[in-house]
């Protein structure tokens, strides 16, 4: 990547992104959220492990990621199943926080809704499979 995708944001823009993760195990979402903590600051602590909710109807989980300053490039990390993510933000924060889950997961845009100054993006996780290249060590 180059400087101009890890510069700060333009002034007067938020770097502010709300990311919901519905519908996937709690131990999932926990995996999202940790790999966002790892490249970004975010409202959720550490020890702040999502929980399955009891009753009818999907549980979301959510969180404030601030993408203003990197932090280091999140690990892979497996996932049970593929986990539906949703960004809303300006468009230059979405765009730094998308960068910022592909060296944890294999990331796929569903879709996208754009605004005058805000962007919603709804994305599918995957565990990030690594090719193998043969004769390689």
């Amino acid at each position: 990547m180059n400087s101009a995708e890890h510069a700060s944001p333009p002034e007067h823009v938020s770097a502010e992104v709300v990311v919901e993760v519905e519908g996937c195990a709690a131990a999932d979402a926990h995996a999202v959220f940790g790999a966002l903590r790892t490249a970004f600051r975010s409202d959720r602590a550490a020890d702040d492990v999502p929980r399955e909710m009891a009753g009818p109807g999907t549980t979301v989980w959510t969180s404030t990621v601030d993408v203003g300053e990197r932090g280091t490039e999140p690990e892979p990390r497996p996932l049970t199943a593929p986990v539906v993510v949703t960004l809303q933000g300006g468009y230059w924060a979405v765009d730094q926080l998308c960068a910022g889950l592909k060296p944890a997961f294999a990331v796929t845009v569903l879709g996208m809704a754009a605004g005058d100054q805000e962007k919603e993006v709804e994305l599918r996780l995957e565990t990030l499979r690594r090719t193998v290249t043969k004769g390689a060590p």
